[in-house]
């Protein structure tokens, strides 16, 4: 489309986050409004006011994208919030833009000046039209934020605070003419997901004294989000507010946040007050305040949850306490990471769309929400990013890396396609499509699935062996070293070639789907080729190179072995996970596939006492050590209550929580059996002295549910099937049954006359 707006900065340096504002009157003779909508976007981040109040409560506009090639515009409604003489105004925020990203300590990545976009467009009741657009016409001036970044957090002196200039006839000292920003505008366009809000709010649940005599506050909850302030005191004075996801010998631990402050600063104007840093956010459960003036009592403090706007579709529930406070956190860890972008974690100096991350963890992700829009929109990133790459999909998207540098090449130089990471461009596709039906989706993202499969067909060996560039492979692997993450027991080769064959399967079987017959047969003999070089070089009598629990899960869940091999290979998981004593052993590569591999070769008994294990490695030890969300590590907490002494540790990442997609189709019993949920497979699977489950899905084509319960020998299922999907009921040692729409309920006696 044609603009007319600008973007605008202040033309002189301001000493706080610059607000923006523009007066106008509403042309006359064109009888009254018919509609009028606001566009809005920045260089940085936006807060959009007309007439004294928000346009809305949307956070950190525009969100963060590949901004080189992409940035988003919001538009709003404000037919209804219109006057005769009217003040549109702007404040402006650093956000990823402008901000610090990465651990590198780098700050304007994309872009030396923040600056704000508006465009107004106004359409009375005889069809004329009226534009307020942001122009050298405008005027810009200071505000009470003094400093703001996403990582360091946000400070606010509130005697410098004045809705004035949200009046009309407002003259404010110290504002002067806007300038006109050069950008391409042909980088704006529409949101594909949903905006970031906030989602929650958050009581405090104790207030105490530190032994070094700091005044400590728990949330009971780690979150995302700020902290509201509201306090009255002596004008000048300093509140400061720190904030972190854990305590370590009972003080606040900071040091999983490396160099990020997380730290927000107020000064109070001397009348009543009322803080909120919409500017930053933070990973916390904890917060130490300094400065309180007076006795600081839980009403003064909410933690306010921020988030995008995602709809809750899936839940489960089981009999074991344990296990549904790790699905909590499960949610919770996604939740919190769902900021606009899929993050590996909302804290330190990170805060990054890993590739590897939601490789793994998408599949859960689209049961518990409806992430296909949020997914779409960061999957256009990722296409523009390898793209510009020559095919490579990044380790994140938004590549910010790329920006900053990752240290001393220690990860590669980031040319070469990367296993799971990589193969992100692949199977977050994938995932959406199994999980919503969507072919306009798989069809718009066949373009970068393709360039990435190609990429990995490129770096083969004459052998067909995917065993050149750097692989993270099966990252954060329990016996890996701390300070070395990716030393892992697995071969990177054997995990790169498990990878890269499943990549190469699901692109040919997404190519079937789009009838794309050339793109079918030449990913198809693509896959052929890595099975048979992965059976050739690295099984022998169903062993598999490095004969560690990952690289079993791999070949069986991906179907990589023979009728024999793959027996003899579930029989040596089953094996080496008992010998582990049921702790975990698997890294990123090989946890969100082991307890399919059991329960594919026959060991579903194996995969629960996997689930249910509470001794460290394992999902449930930090439920036990007071987990409200998935850790980083297995053991991000060591037992005796101090922070894992590696420099990377995270108490909020999603990743290792993948196993949640397992839950929900084996023990809850829903899974897709047409993609989009057009046919349902409810096929629980009860084991681990569970006594009862229940989950249920707000699918394409209406709710499911499934509860099941053991009493004695006897397994019950109640099942709830939704209109136009029908379903199979696949129960132990009963044949399937055809179930259709409406309630039912089905018995069966299980083996051994207990579960």
């Amino acid at each position: 489309m044609t603009w007319h707006a600008r973007f605008i900065a202040p033309a002189q340096d301001l000493d706080s986050a610059p607000l923006l504002r523009r007066e106008f009157a509403l042309e006359t003779g064109h009888g009254a409004v018919r509609s009028a909508e606001l566009a809005v976007t920045a260089l940085g981040v936006v807060e959009p006011q007309l007439n004294g109040a928000p346009v809305s409560d949307a956070l950190l506009t525009p969100g963060w994208s590949s901004y080189q090639w992409r940035l988003r515009v919001a538009r709003h409604d404000v037919t209804d919030r219109l006057a005769e003489i009217n003040v549109l105004g702007l404040a402006l925020g650093n956000g990823w833009y402008h901000g610090r990203l990465g651990w590198s300590g780098k700050s304007h990545l994309y872009g030396d000046t923040v600056a704000g976009f508006a465009e107004l467009t106004i359409t009375f009741e005889d069809g004329a039209t009226q534009v307020v657009a942001t122009d050298d016409s405008w005027s810009a001036g200071p505000s009470g934020v003094l400093a703001n970044d996403l990582y360091d957090g946000e400070t606010i002196d509130a005697r410098r605070r004045d809705d004035a200039w949200l009046r009309p006839g407002f003259a404010g000292e110290g504002w002067s003419a806007a300038r006109v920003v050069e950008h391409d505008l042909e980088t704006l366009t529409e949101y594909i997901g949903p905006r970031v809000s906030p989602r929650e709010e958050l009581p405090v649940q104790r207030i105490w004294t530190s032994p070094s005599g700091r005044t400590l506050i728990d949330f009971g909850q780690n979150l995302v989000g700020w902290i509201r302030v509201r306090v009255q005191g002596p004008a000048g004075t300093e509140i400061v507010v720190r904030h972190a996801e854990v305590l370590e010998h009972e003080e606040l631990g900071t040091r999983p946040l490396r160099s990020a402050k997380a730290t927000d600063r107020y000064v109070l104007s001397g009348g009543e007050d009322v803080f909120e840093p919409t500017f930053t956010f933070h990973g916390f459960r904890f917060a130490e305040v300094e400065g309180w003036p007076g006795e600081l009592r839980p009403e003064h403090l909410t933690a306010v949850v921020i988030g995008s706007e995602l709809e809750r579709i899936g839940t489960f529930e089981s009999s074991d306490p344990l296990l549904n406070q790790f699905h909590r956190n499960v949610v919770w860890g996604m939740r919190g990471n769902f900021v606009d972008v899929p993050t590996d974690c909302p804290q330190r100096d990170e805060r990054l769309g890993w590739t590897g991350d939601i490789a793994a963890f998408a599949p859960t992700a689209a049961y518990l929400f409806d992430v296909e829009d949020f997914l779409a929109d960061w999957l256009r990133d990722a296409d523009l990013e390898q793209q510009h790459r020559d095919g490579v999909v990044p380790f994140v998207v938004p590549d910010a890396i790329t920006l900053f540098g990752m240290p001393n090449g220690s990860h590669g130089d980031g040319t070469t396609p990367t296993a799971l990471w990589g193969d992100a461009g692949v199977w977050v596709p994938w995932a959406l499509y199994q999980a919503y039906g969507s072919t306009k989706l798989l069809e718009q993202n066949f373009g970068l699935m393709s360039a990435h499969v190609r990429k990995i067909a490129s770096v083969l060996s004459p052998t067909g062996l995917w065993d050149t560039g750097y692989q993270f492979a099966d990252w954060l692997d329990p016996d890996a070293p701390p300070e070395a993450p990716d030393k892992a027991k697995a071969d990177p080769s054997v995990v790169a070639q498990a990878c890269g064959y499943r990549s190469a399967r699901i692109a040919a079987e997404a190519a079937a789907v789009l009838d794309r017959t050339a793109e079918h047969a030449e990913f198809s003999a693509l896959a052929e080729r890595m099975r048979d070089a992965f059976t050739e070089h690295y099984v022998t009598d169903g062993v598999v190179k490095s004969d560690c629990t990952t690289v079993y899960a791999l070949a069986i869940a991906f179907d990589m072995l023979s009728d024999a091999d793959r027996a003899r290979a579930g029989d040596r998981l089953a094996e080496l996970a008992e010998l582990a004593g049921f702790r975990i052993s698997t890294g990123f590569a090989g946890t969100p596939f082991i307890t399919d591999a059991l329960t594919l070769t026959g060991h579903v008994d194996v995969a629960y006492r996997l689930l249910l294990e509470q001794q460290n490695p394992s999902w449930l030890y930090s439920v036990t050590m007071g987990a409200t969300t998935v850790w980083e590590r297995w053991d991000s907490m060591l037992p005796d209550g101090t922070i894992n002494p590696g420099e990377m540790t995270s108490f909020n990442h999603y990743a290792l929580g993948a196993v949640a997609d397992w839950m929900h189709r084996t023990v809850g019993g829903i899974a897709p059996l047409e993609p989009g949920y057009a046919k349902i497979l409810v096929a629980p699977q009860p084991g681990g002295g569970l006594t009862s489950s229940s989950a249920s899905l707000a699918t394409p084509h209406g709710t499911v549910s499934v509860d099941w319960r053991v009493d004695g020998g006897t397994f019950t299922v109640d099942v709830v099937v939704p209109e136009g999907a029908p379903a199979v009921l696949r129960l132990p040692g009963a044949d399937d049954v055809e179930l259709g729409a409406g309630r039912h309920s089905a018995s069966v006696e299980l083996a051994g006359a207990s579960a």
